[in-house]
């Protein structure tokens, strides 16, 4: 038997991954003491886009700071911009230095913000405390 190789290229078929138009996202932003995270979802809860501040190239204690919060907002605003959203919920969580920043960096990109809620856990009473000292 003999076989012939053709030269035959198979057509790869590119789906081009449609962007949805998006009127409203919830923008979610946690704040720990050393970083800051910034996620961007749809109503549904499905993640559009993120950026964290060591995305960003701060790295040690200048991820902690506002500064490094503002461009990381900065930055997941811009590589989402294609879905063309103009109203946000903000939802902030943590104690960190990037809260209060990172709503003005939003607001200074003439996003409108409907609602900003604050999921920061809270402890009503605290851990159990140590036992008595015994001398």
């Amino acid at each position: 038997m003999l076989f012939l190789k053709l030269n035959v290229k198979k057509q790869k078929s590119s789906k081009k991954k449609i962007k949805k138009k998006l009127l409203k996202v919830i923008i979610h932003i946690k704040a720990s003491f050393n970083n800051t995270i910034i996620t961007i979802t749809d109503l549904f809860g499905n993640v559009i886009g993120w950026s964290s501040t060591g995305i960003c190239g701060f790295k040690g204690s200048r991820k902690s700071t506002p500064f490094a919060a503002q461009m990381a907002v900065e930055n997941v605003l811009q590589n989402c911009s294609d879905y063309g959203f103009k109203q946000a919920d903000v939802i902030i969580s943590g104690p960190g230095s990037g809260r209060e920043i990172s709503l003005r960096a939003i607001q200074k990109s003439n996003i409108l913000i409907n609602v900003i809620r604050d999921i920061t856990p809270i402890p009503h009473n605290g851990c159990r405390p140590p036992k008595k000292r015994r001398v």
